[in-house]
């Protein structure tokens, strides 16, 4: 069967997108989905994401890690899931959909999309590292000399040997003397380090206001892919109206035999 597929990318972080309202594509096949996303047998992305629809929100988010299996909420995922939707004209500016973790509300504005995340109530402090969900698992861990960090070898390290088969999505952070932070992510499902990080994003963000490192409700991220910006509410250790700003591109559009 031929597919119609496009390619997104938001700050790096790359997506095949296929637009599955009339249920053709074979999401059960885990075999399809992993060879559509390698890099030299398939279209090559760190995931793929179904757009379909759903009898509550509207539309619906159905993601797909590259190994395969259906992921957690990726927040990357879904700014370039809002900018597809705003390219097929199914939307206007703004839009509600559901994914893995609920219902998330975006607008979109000249390509620059805002992606309301879910609450985070529970951030675990540990001796090195800040762990929370924010829609998928995360570890925070500031170090030095974040450049020259072999984030492929540490990152897989603390993943397994810290957080078993379930595992865990790894950041390593640096901060800035302007107040904002590079961040390098190794993600769980992709199983190696990618340009950027949206649900990782947002762990930083909250885990450095924790921290008392960051006094503002706003905190702009550096990635290998990117910027992006983080907005959010905090009362008594529970954060809410969590935003994740930043630019989502169509790369290329294409025909593959699946």
């Amino acid at each position: 069967m031929d597919i119609i597929f496009y390619k997104y990318q938001g700050t790096g972080n790359d997506f095949i997108m296929i637009d599955n309202r009339q249920k053709l594509f074979p999401k059960n096949n885990a075999n399809v989905i992993e060879n559509l996303c390698d890099r030299r047998f398939g279209i090559g992305a760190d995931g793929l994401i179904l757009l379909e629809n759903d009898e509550m929100s509207g539309y619906r988010m159905v993601y797909f890690n590259s190994d395969g299996k259906e992921g957690s909420m990726c927040g990357n995922g879904g700014r370039c899931f809002v900018a597809f939707a705003d390219f097929l004209q199914i939307i206007q500016g703004k839009t509600s959909f559901d994914a893995a973790d609920g219902l998330h509300e975006a607008t979109i504005n000249n390509g620059i999309v805002s992606l309301k995340m879910q609450n985070v109530n529970e951030i675990k402090v540990k001796p090195n590292a800040i762990f929370m969900d924010t829609g998928s698992p995360h570890h925070v861990q500031i170090v030095e000399n974040l450049e020259a960090l072999d984030v492929f070898k540490e990152g897989a390290k603390l993943r397994y040997g810290l957080y078993g088969e379930k595992g865990s999505n790894i950041n390593f952070v640096s901060p800035r003397v302007d107040g904002s932070y590079d961040v390098r992510t190794y993600e769980r499902g992709v199983e190696d380090e990618t340009l950027s990080c949206g649900t990782g994003v947002t762990a930083v963000a909250l885990a450095m206001h924790h921290l008392g490192k960051s006094k503002g409700n706003q905190v702009q991220i550096h990635t290998k892919g990117g910027d992006l910006k983080v907005e959010f509410d905090e009362k008594d250790g529970i954060y809410t109206d969590i935003f994740l700003i930043g630019s989502a591109k169509q790369v290329f559009k294409g025909e593959i035999e699946c």
